[in-house]
């Protein structure tokens, strides 16, 4: 039996906080909200995201207005986001990992598929993965559907008391532990420290520090 990570990519392996940030604040001006920081956005997001504009508008918005809000958030992200790199060591690591007997890994991601496989084989990544699963579908939801969805098709041969979940968001550890494996959230992403600590799950400020810890639990 093998010791699996699943990685999350945005605001985890794919350090593109800037471009969602921008493409934030893009999208809050078509309903009239003012732009936030990255300090407030991190406090103040939530998944799924109609909520996180609950949350900011005082009322959920209309139909009209989220389709408003998601056209032009993710509009805005596709301008910026190819400025944007990979997180810290991140090469190194994968490439650490998967050398190393009786381990494996995979991607998830709740970015379209279409647009996330060629980012990830642009940054020469994608052999690192026995599976690269972006979301299918709507936007603005949760991942635990995507996750049970991706445990399955990687195989009855998957250990999930070994599978370890790596992301940045409260809503990467609910998926996982929904779905009866380990989480390690990172600072590094959508969350502050705070609200990533509430959830009870090992918290860390780096992704060596989350490898480190997927060994342990694994």
């Amino acid at each position: 039996m093998r010791t699996h990570i699943v990685w999350d990519w945005n605001g985890t392996l794919f350090h593109d906080m800037a471009a969602v940030l921008g493409a934030s604040n893009a999208a809050f001006a078509t309903v009239g909200l003012p732009p936030l920081s990255l300090q407030e956005y991190r406090e103040q997001y939530e998944i799924p995201i109609p909520r996180f504009y609950q949350r900011l508008l005082g009322r959920m918005p209309s139909q009209s207005e989220w389709e408003a809000l998601d056209d032009a958030f993710h509009d805005r992200y596709r301008e910026l986001s190819p400025d944007c790199a990979l997180t810290d060591g991140v090469p190194e690591l994968l490439g650490g990992w998967r050398s190393a007997p009786g381990r494996s890994q995979s991607l998830l991601s709740m970015y379209e598929h279409e647009r996330l496989v060629p980012v990830v084989e642009g940054f020469g990544l994608s052999g690192h993965f026995l599976r690269v699963d972006g979301r299918t579908g709507a936007s603005g939801g949760r991942k635990a559907g995507f996750l049970a969805a991706h445990l399955a098709a990687l195989g009855p041969d998957l250990d999930r008391s070994r599978t370890v979940l790596v992301g940045d968001a409260v809503d990467d550890a609910e998926a996982a532990l929904e779905s009866g494996i380990h989480a390690v959230l990172y600072t590094g992403g959508s969350h502050t420290r705070e609200k990533l600590a509430a959830v009870g799950v090992p918290v860390v400020d780096s992704l060596a520090e989350a490898v480190a810890l997927a060994e342990q639990l694994g």
